[in-house]
């Protein structure tokens, strides 16, 4: 008897520890499993990306250089020395603009000499016209006279010309490099080169063609108002311009079967230079917005192709909401979205599957890229 008091008594005491032991593993888990509204199932985080106003009007891409529509050398037309430089290497400058001076000294003398000269003859002259008129010179004397006085003129005029030349003066508006001489450095004329000027706005665009894709340019601008053009500039920014002065060149390369383009282009600010590569996009409407969405969006179902978006409920707390849209063309990774959608909505890129309409979810906004 005693011996089966003392099993039952330990079959209690096992039975209340395990009680215990359960009710302390209930104790725990209720104290740190997550509170989420009464289930202790944890609200997903997913990416979420905004959409994207992109140009779709059809284009061709094109790789483009750019190259002066006039450039100069800049020679002096009289010899001597270099006593000034009035500009600044690198620097804008304007038809009319004085560049060089070469020493002026001997051509003012020069001019001084021949004005003298004329002003002598020119009075020998008159005093034989007198002398002429009463017949005491011949005919042949007095056009003698006439004649030295002409040459004396042209001396004149042509000194008068070379004191001008020491002067060395742009003859166009651009951009000029560097000074090839320096002061005081003897220069012959029409042989050697000051500088260089090139113009920079506006600048020409050039690329080329095949003969196939002239010809369908050809009946594309028979048909169009304007032929546009997107230029990728250099820092990345892209300028449209109405493409201006644009004309095919006169031949084809025959080692290249193609066929030069140019285009005249704006050129603001100078961020071209003559040799700089571009991308150039050719079209032959203006631009054509369109709301794109990432194709890592899109899912599908028995009801059609649909995106999850979300949206904010309140006090940053935000919610699922599954809406089927209508898709136009691909382009990279992006599609053409033409109803279901609007600007300003914010579509899960990543993390769609873990996710259904109306629940809950912690967004992680990023970047849409272009």
């Amino acid at each position: 008897m005693k011996v089966r008091k003392i099993k039952s008594r330990k079959i209690y005491l096992n039975a209340f520890y395990a009680i215990c032991l359960i009710l302390f593993g209930w104790y725990l888990n209720s104290r740190l499993a997550p509170k989420t509204g009464g289930w202790n199932a944890e609200i997903p985080s997913v990416q979420v990306q905004g959409l994207l106003q992109q140009d779709v009007s059809s284009k061709k891409k094109y790789i483009a250089q750019a190259e002066a529509i006039n450039s100069v050398d800049v020679i002096p037309q009289v010899s001597g020395y270099i006593e000034e430089i009035k500009f600044i290497n690198g620097a804008k400058v304007h038809k009319g603009d004085v560049l060089f001076v070469i020493e002026q000294r001997r051509y003012k003398d020069n001019l001084k000499a021949a004005e003298a000269t004329v002003k002598q003859l020119s009075a020998d002259y008159n005093r034989l016209i007198s002398l002429h008129n009463k017949q005491f010179i011949s005919d042949k004397e007095l056009e003698a006279a006439e004649s030295a006085l002409k040459n004396a003129e042209a001396a004149e005029d042509l000194a008068k010309l070379n004191l001008e030349y020491t002067e060395v003066k742009s003859p166009i508006d651009g951009v000029i490099g560097k000074a090839l001489v320096t002061v005081g450095n003897l220069v012959s004329m029409n042989t050697q080169k000051l500088a260089r000027i090139v113009q920079t706005e506006p600048i020409r665009i050039a690329f080329s063609v095949t003969d196939k894709e002239r010809s369908e340019f050809m009946d594309k601008l028979k048909e169009a108002q304007d032929v546009f053009a997107d230029i990728v500039m250099p820092n990345g920014e892209v300028r449209t311009e109405t493409a201006k002065n644009l004309f095919f060149d006169n031949e084809v390369n025959a080692d290249t079967a193609t066929i030069p383009v140019y285009l005249d282009f704006a050129n603001k600010d100078n961020l071209l230079v003559p040799g700089n590569y571009v991308d150039i996009y050719m079209r032959m409407t203006s631009k054509k917005m369109a709301l794109m969405v990432p194709q890592t969006a899109l899912a599908e179902d028995v009801h059609g192709t649909y995106v999850m978006t979300v949206k904010n409920i309140e006090n940053d707390n935000y919610a699922v909401e599954q809406k089927y849209i209508k898709l136009g063309d691909v382009i990279d990774d992006k599609q053409i979205v033409i109803s279901g959608l609007e600007n300003n909505d914010k579509v899960i890129v990543e993390g769609i599957q873990k996710v259904r309409n109306g629940s809950a979810v912690k967004p992680i906004f990023v970047d849409a890229e272009k």
